[in-house]
């Protein structure tokens, strides 16, 4: 069996990186979305066009659909933990509170993960670095998007505990989602089953509450919208998703959430022209702390070259 990664290899971060861009992008597609079209629609329409984009890459590469029983019901498993019941929770959530604040409660999803990898793994205790960098980094993300976000923290408190409620059922779905690997199922297997059964399984339950037939059609900017969260914030996303689940575990993975606003402002000020203000980069330069914190290494390489210089210079180190 692999084992995972503690500290994330250059490459790991990178995918993570590009996965935060991605799902950064996706509140944005789902802000155009709502405009048109109810929640459970929004979320067929997404997981419905990733999967069939899944399995197209997937014959492509010559792979093939598990048959297995157990498989598939760890792919509806995981299907209801990080599509059905987040997506839908954040969809509706973002019907009544601001896109900010959402970005904020999403950001509590690492800190949920510590705590349930904590006690449901064997390899991701957690420990005090873990802890202390996760609430670095989400005072990071409070102070990039900026504290008047949470001027309505206790307002429209239902949406507000569906958004906490989407971060606790990724928290699961990361630590589930492990799994896969000692099933021997590769990750884009895994990305495009999990889709395929959330699609199986909000189909019905779409038609019965929504009867999406009976709504007008949606505007061109609404269809680009959908397949931009589709293609990108749902089947590229996904492949690097179980690709970094599989060796850097899921604390280390969701640390994406952190990472997020920081793609989601950068993108403004690149393609937006949006101009950076200093609580962005003193945001950034927490966020950044924090994960330093939870990688481990920038630390350690710290110490172990400041005990290097007390040797050379013959100071007795108290530490």
């Amino acid at each position: 069996m692999k084992t995972l990664n503690k500290s994330m290899t250059p490459v790991e971060w990178t995918l993570l990186l590009t996965l935060s861009i991605l799902w950064g992008g996706s509140f944005f597609f789902v802000e155009i979305a709502v405009t048109t079209l109810p929640p459970l629609t929004i979320v067929v329409f997404r997981v419905g066009l990733a999967a069939i984009a899944l399995n197209l890459i997937v014959l492509a590469k010559g792979l093939r659909m598990p048959k297995n029983r157990q498989i598939w019901l760890a792919f509806c498993s995981m299907s209801f933990l990080n599509n059905i019941i987040p997506f839908s929770l954040i969809v509706w959530g973002q019907n009544y509170i601001a896109s900010g604040l959402a970005s904020i409660l999403n950001a509590t999803t690492p800190l949920f993960t510590v705590i349930v990898a904590h006690f449901l793994t064997r390899d991701e205790k957690m420990t005090g670095g873990r802890l202390v960098g996760v609430l670095v980094g989400l005072a990071g993300v409070v102070l990039m998007i900026g504290s008047e976000a949470l001027a309505d923290l206790g307002t429209n408190t239902f949406a507000q505990l569906a958004i906490l409620g989407a971060a606790i059922s990724y928290a699961f779905a990361g630590v589930f989602g492990r799994r896969f690997r000692e099933m021997g199922v590769a990750p884009l297997v895994t990305a495009s089953g999990q889709v395929t059964a959330s699609t199986i399984m909000l189909i019905p339950l779409a038609i019965v509450v929504e009867q999406p037939w009976t709504l007008p059609m949606p505007v061109l900017e609404v269809w680009g919208a959908i397949i931009g969260l589709a293609l990108f914030s749902t089947a590229l996303a996904y492949i690097i998703y179980f690709r970094l689940l599989e060796t850097a575990g899921a604390t280390n993975l969701l640390l994406v959430t952190f990472l997020i606003p920081v793609s989601a402002i950068l993108l403004g000020t690149t393609i937006l022209g949006e101009q950076l203000e200093p609580e962005h980069f003193l945001g950034m330069g927490l966020i950044s702390l924090g994960l330093a914190s939870i990688d481990g290494r920038p630390f350690a390489f710290f110490y172990k070259n400041l005990i290097l210089l007390f040797k050379l210079i013959g100071i007795r180190y108290p530490f």
